[in-house]
């Protein structure tokens, strides 16, 4: 399988790796939309919403809320958008869910202010401090 996230999870492409279990791996997009856009992703490979089991589902929630209190304590966030596209809404073949946390004034309503984007070695030092 030619799977980007599927390389990233084996290793054989590097990331910004904040968490990681048996069950997901969470690292930093490296295309942001905001300071510490993250991905969640299962390690089982599934296609999207329609084929991912229920119990890796539960477990992907579970380290949102973690993932979003870090980023409020870490980064400061004001809030959080949380997104999982579909269909031909999903750019990668592998079920993901992004983790966008939310700024004063953050751009978001001006397709992203990318000004105000650091880069992402600088946030994931802050995170995983």
């Amino acid at each position: 399988m030619d799977c980007i996230f599927c390389k990233i999870i084996k290793g054989e492409i590097p990331s910004y790796t904040l968490y990681e279990d048996d069950i997901v791996k969470v690292f930093l997009d490296i295309e942001p939309n905001t300071n510490g856009h993250m991905l969640i992703i299962p390690k089982e490979h599934y296609l999207d919403i329609t084929d991912i089991d229920d119990e890796v589902m539960k477990h992907i929630v579970k380290v949102q809320k973690d993932m979003y209190k870090l980023v409020v304590e870490k980064l400061g966030a004001k809030g959080c958008t949380f997104a999982q596209n579909n269909g031909i809404a999903q750019e990668v073949k592998h079920y993901h869910m992004h983790l966008m946390p939310r700024y004063e004034n953050d751009g978001w309503k001006n397709l992203y202010d990318k000004e105000q984007l650091k880069e992402v070695e600088e946030i994931f030092d802050i995170l995983k401090k």
